[in-house]
C-alpha cells in the first residue's frame, strides 16, 4: 500500500462504484482500506496489492468499528436494492451501524453516494436512499451526502437498461415515465466529486445535487443513445396502462438487468431527478470538462467495443441469490452433496484449453445443448433470477467475483481452476468446476458439477434434471476441448474474433 494522503475506507468495493472510486482515490495520493465481507472477492483487481483489505459486515458493530479504525475519509456505497424483498430494513440496520461505528471510531468525514430525494412522493427505493443519508446526517460525524440521478457509464445497470431497450427495440410502447425529467450524469464525474468530497471543511455536513449539464427525459435518451450508436430513430409510444410492476417486466424481458433490480429502478424513473441546487460549487469546482450526454454514451460504448469495462452492476451479488457468503454454507463433508465428474483428454495445449475454460459463457457459449441452457435461462429469469443475459464484464479474463451469465467466480487459479457458483435462482447450492493439467502427452479437462439440495425440492430438484446431465455436462466437457482443439467456440467463430465482434452495437 502506498500513498501518504488521508486513510480512506471504501465500502461496497465490490460493486460498480466502488470498484471505480479505489483506483482513484490511489491515484489523487490517498492511502485506501477497502471493506468486504469477502476479501477473496477483490483478489484480481489491478489494484488489490495496493489497497488493505478488512471482511466486515456493515450490520456487524464489532467487525464494522475495526474496519474504521484510524480512518479519515469512509465511503458509504453499500444498498441492498435487487434483495428479494426487505431491501428498506436491511439498508437502514445496516446504515445505523455503520454510523455508530463510525461516530466510535473517530472517523472524520462519511460520505454517501445516494439518489435524488425532491418530490414529496418517492419510490421505495429513493425513499430508502434518503432513509440512509439523514441517518448517516445524524450520525454526528460530517457528512457530504451526494444525490445523483440516473448514472452514465459502460456496465452501469441504468446503462444496460438504456443500451438494450434502445438496440434491441426499434418501436417500443411505453410506460409514461418515459418522458420524466431527468438530469443524467457520466460514472467519470461522479467519481470526480466523490473524491474531492475527502476535502471538504470539517464543519460541511449536508447533501449536495450533482447532475450532468443537460436535462433530458427517459425518451430523449433513447432516442440521442440509438444517434450515437448509429441506430435509427427510435418511435416511442407512450400509454398510461404500464404498472412499474408490468414496466419491469418488460424490461426484465428486453435487458440483462433481473426483475429484482429493474422494478425498484423503473419505480425511480416516475420522480423527476433534477437537481434544485448547485451549492457544491462552493466547495467543489465542477469537473474540468463536464461530460455531455453524447459523450458519456460514446465513451461507455467505446469501453463496451474494447472490453475495457473495469467494473459492472453485475460485480456486486444480488442479495438473497445463493452466491452470496451464508454462514450456513456446507463443508462438502456431510450432508447430501450430489455431483456429475466428467474427464475427458484433448491433443490441445494446456495453454490452449485454458484459453477455452477462462473465455466460457457470455457470447461464446456453454458449448453444449445451446437451446436446454437458453430455457433454463429464461426459467429463471421467471422466477426473479438473472438469466443467461447477464454476460461478463471481459470476454477473455476472469477475475474472483466476476458474472459470468448466471453464475459467479467464486475461485481462479490461471491456467489451472476456474470454480462457479450458482447466481440462479435453485433450492440449494450448486457448483461448476473446470480444472485443466497435463497427463503426459495430453492434457486433461476435469469437470465436475456439485450440487447440495436444500429440503425435499432441492433433491427433486437435482432428479428431475439428472435425465439431462450426459447432454448438457457431457456435451460441455467435449465441447470446450473441440474447440481448444479447433480454435472456434460452439457456433463456429474463431475464438480471438468472437468476442470483439459481437460486442459491437
Amino acid at each position: 500500500m502506498t500513498g501518504e494522503g488521508r486513510l480512506c475506507l471504501v465500502t461496497g468495493a465490490t460493486g460498480y462504484i466502488g470498484g471505480r472510486l479505489v483506483p482513484e482515490l490511489l491515484d489523487a495520493g490517498h492511502r485506501v482500506r477497502c471493506m468486504a465481507r469477502s476479501a477473496r472477492r477483490l483478489r484480481g483487481h489491478p489494484w488489490a496489492d495496493r489497497v488493505e483489505i478488512v471482511e466486515a459486515d456493515a450490520t456487524d458493530p464489532a467487525s464494522t468499528r475495526r474496519a474504521l479504525d484510524g480512518v479519515d475519509v469512509a465511503y458509504y456505497l453499500i444498498h441492498a436494492i435487487g434483495g428479494a424483498g426487505g431491501f428498506a430494513e436491511t439498508d437502514r440496520r445496516a446504515a445505523r451501524t455503520f454510523a455508530g461505528a463510525a461516530r466510535d471510531a473517530g472517523t472524520g468525514r462519511l460520505v454517501y453516494l445516494g439518489g435524488m430525494d425532491h418530490a414529496e412522493e418517492l419510490s421505495p427505493h429513493l425513499r430508502s436512499r434518503a432513509e440512509v443519508g439523514e441517518i448517516l446526517l445524524a450520525s454526528g460525524v460530517p457528512t457530504a451526502w451526494l444525490r445523483a440521478a440516473v448514472i452514465i457509464g459502460s456496465g452501469s445497470a441504468s446503462f444496460e437498461m438504456l443500451r438494450y431497450l434502445a438496440e434491441r427495440l426499434p418501436v417500443m410502447v411505453t410506460p409514461r415515465w418515459v418522458h420524466t425529467r431527468i438530469q443524467p450524469i457520466a460514472v467519470r464525474d461522479v467519481l470526480y466529486y466523490l473524491v474531492a468530497a475527502a476535502g471538504l471543511p470539517p464543519d460541511v455536513s449536508r447533501g449536495f445535487d450533482i447532475g450532468g449539464p443537460e436535462v433530458l427525459t427517459y425518451a430523449d435518451m433513447l432516442r440521442r443513445y440509438a444517434a450515437v450508436a448509429g441506430l435509427r430513430r427510435r418511435i416511442i409510444l407512450p400509454v398510461p396502462v404500464l404498472s412499474p410492476g408490468l414496466s419491469s417486466l418488460w424490461v426484465g424481458a428486453i435487458t440483462p438487468v433481473p426483475g429484482s433490480l429493474a422494478r425498484p429502478l423503473v419505480e425511480s424513473l416516475r420522480n423527476e431527478v433534477v437537481c434544485t441546487e448547485n451549492d457544491i460549487a462552493e466547495y467543489i469546482p465542477p469537473p474540468p470538462e463536464p461530460t455531455g450526454f453524447e459523450k458519456s454514451v460514446a465513451l461507455a460504448l467505446r469501453r463496451v467495443r474494447e472490453a475495457d469495462v473495469v467494473t459492472r452492476w453485475s460485480s456486486a451479488s444480488t442479495p438473497g441469490a445463493p452466491s452470496d457468503p451464508l454462514p450456513t454454507d456446507p463443508d462438502w463433508a456431510g450432508g447430501s452433496l450430489y455431483t456429475d465428474e466428467r474427464i475427458r483428454g484433448t491433443s490441445a495445449s494446456p495453454e490452449r484449453l485454458w484459453e477455452v475454460v477462462e473465455a466460457i459463457g457470455g457470447e461464446h457459449g456453454w458449448y453444449s445443448f445451446p437451446l436446454a441452457w437458453r430455457v433454463r435461462g429464461a426459467i429463471d429469469r421467471l422466477v426473479g433470477g438473472v438469466g443467461l443475459r447477464r454476460g461478463r464484464r471481459d470476454p477473455r479474463r476472469l477475475r474472483v467475483g466476476d458474472a459470468v451469465d448466471f453464475w459467479r467466480v467464486e475461485e481462479v487459479e490461471p491456467g489451472r481452476l476456474l470454480r462457479l457458483r450458482a447466481d440462479m435462482r435453485v433450492p440449494g447450492l450448486a457448483w461448476l468446476e473446470l480444472r485443466v493439467r497435463r497427463d503426459g502427452p495430453r492434457t486433461l479437462l476435469a469437470q465436475r458439477a456439485l450440487f447440495h439440495p436444500r429440503g425435499l425440492a432441492g433433491h427433486a430438484y437435482w432428479w428431475a434434471f439428472r435425465p439431462f446431465h450426459d447432454r448438457v455436462f457431457g456435451g460441455m466437457s467435449r465441447g470446450i476441448c473441440r474447440a481448444a482443439e479447433q480454435g472456434h467456440d460452439e457456433e463456429g467463430r474463431p475464438l480471438h474474433r468472437a468476442a470483439a465482434d459481437r460486442t459491437a452495437p
